[in-house]
């Protein structure tokens, strides 16, 4: 395997591209395509940190609409990629209109091969530091695991399963509401993995019409069916060297099922219309917020495919099961949101704090996140409030209006947490609670509290 930089050199004209190659290939492992379509596979399955991109591409040459929507896909599957734009004379408008769009830089045609080589050395340099940074980042903030955040025992379980599966081969099952995490968990597992510097595919398996899906995941052959003009691979393929994520697997329609499993038993697939089995070395992480016991009974889901998804299974808990949680999440989202929108100094009052702890959040993380964001556009003072939040029925809802109801209030979720953690044992809760046996099942019935398994 080289050890070289990755670079993509996308461009139409063939003899440019393989001028590019020579003059670069002693000090990058250079990748070539000369359209949208094969750079953006390229890209990819390879994943270079740096591209030099052409902006007249086919169909289209003699304008820049296929040039700017590869740049915008390059970046959206991976915003810190620096894209070299490389345009002609008469198009250095449109190259600084792409600096204002995400690129890193950019050259007039012809190209000084030496002014492109300091130019990529700058770029390569950029990036890595930036990756440093990321990780460095990630160091200092110890409540942070690969993008997650949680001080609960239940998502210290979570991390503790991710950094032991992660360095295995084996497929992985992520279970959890929607909104709990899920693709965080997935891209968590892959970045701890050996594989780490493959690509990391996401299909979400109910958001593609039944239809479509097949060419997705497998990929088809030029000519296969109507509108197959070209030979196109799979998302499956694309995640070789890689991770394949498989979100809401619980919607696959069975013919698919029966594809995917063999893909499992064998790692070969065939794309549509073609007769070859090709060899595919990615590992297979997938995620489901319905019941698969019950899919499996009612026979929507194969019991055998299953159980080759879940050689490990991974469970995300709610967020009204995170204990303290909702709250750091909550700060941490302020936080990103007032840098975004260049609000500084915002801050949660007592009584949104109060509600931001109390609400079942039934959205989970993604909830909790969007109704931060929506605070933070419009609140018109520095202290955010439940108002902000829209979330005065959860303050009035739990106002106590004497002592004894907030003694009463204060017991039931002191209880309710204790419980929680130890997993609904009463011995252990009661020694933290600091009660008798007999007392805490007093309480329990008289609070009318659930004992959770």
């Amino acid at each position: 395997m080289s050890t070289k930089p990755k670079l993509l050199i996308v461009d139409d004209d063939e003899e440019i591209r393989s001028q590019m190659k020579w003059g670069l290939t002693q000090d990058y492992e250079v990748f070539l395509a000369g359209d949208r379509a094969a750079a953006l596979a390229t890209f990819r399955e390879q994943h270079p940190p740096v591209v030099l991109l052409d902006l007249g591409l086919p169909p289209s040459p003699g304008d820049t609409k296929e040039g700017f929507a590869t740049l915008s896909e390059i970046l959206s599957a991976d915003s810190a990629t620096k894209v070299v734009i490389i345009s002609g004379q008469g198009e250095k408008h449109n190259a600084l209109e792409g600096i204002g769009s995400g690129a890193y830089d950019f050259l007039t045609k012809p190209v000084d091969l030496d002014e492109l080589k300091v130019i990529l050395k700058r770029a390569y340099h950029v990036a890595g530091l930036e990756r440093e940074y990321r990780s460095l980042k990630q160091q200092v903030t110890p409540d942070m695991f690969e993008g997650m955040l949680g001080t609960s025992p239940s998502m210290q379980t979570v991390f503790n399963s991710i950094r032991k599966v992660a360095t295995a081969e084996a497929p992985v099952l992520i279970l959890g509401e929607s909104g709990t995490g899920k693709e965080l968990a997935a891209l968590a597992i892959h970045r701890r993995s050996h594989r780490k510097d493959g690509p990391f595919v996401a299909i979400n398996c109910g958001a593609i019409p039944e239809s479509l899906l097949e060419s997705e995941l497998f990929g088809h052959e030029k000519g296969s069916f109507t509108g197959a003009h070209m030979q196109r691979k799979g998302r499956i393929e694309t995640a070789e060297g890689g991770t394949l994520f498989l979100d809401e697997i619980g919607e696959l329609p069975t013919p698919l099922q029966v594809k995917l499993l063999r893909y499992l038993q064998e790692q070969t697939i065939e794309r549509i219309g073609g007769r070859q089995s090709i060899t595919v070395n990615a590992r297979v992480v997938a995620a489901t917020n319905s019941d698969l016991a019950k899919g499996i009974g009612d026979g929507t889901f194969r019991e055998d495919l299953y159980y080759r998804l879940a050689v490990v299974v991974i469970k995300l808990p709610p967020l009204r099961e995170r204990e303290t949680d909702a709250l750091l999440l909550a700060q941490d989202f302020l936080r990103r949101s007032s840098q975004e929108t260049k609000k500084e100094g915002l801050t949660f009052d007592a009584e949104a704090k109060r509600a931001l702890a109390r609400h079942s959040w039934p959205g989970n993380v993604r909830e909790l996140e969007n109704r931060v964001k929506r605070a933070v556009i419009m609140a018109e003072t520095k202290r955010l409030t439940v108002q902000d939040l829209e979330l005065s029925d959860v303050a009035s809802t739990n106002t106590t209006s004497n002592l004894k109801e907030a003694r009463e209030s204060l017991e039931r979720d002191l209880i309710q947490k204790t419980l929680r953690k130890h997993n609904g044992k009463i011995a252990p809760a009661a020694a933290e609670l600091g009660v008798s046996r007999p007392t805490l099942y007093e309480l329990i019935e008289k609070l009318g509290l659930k004992r959770e398994p």
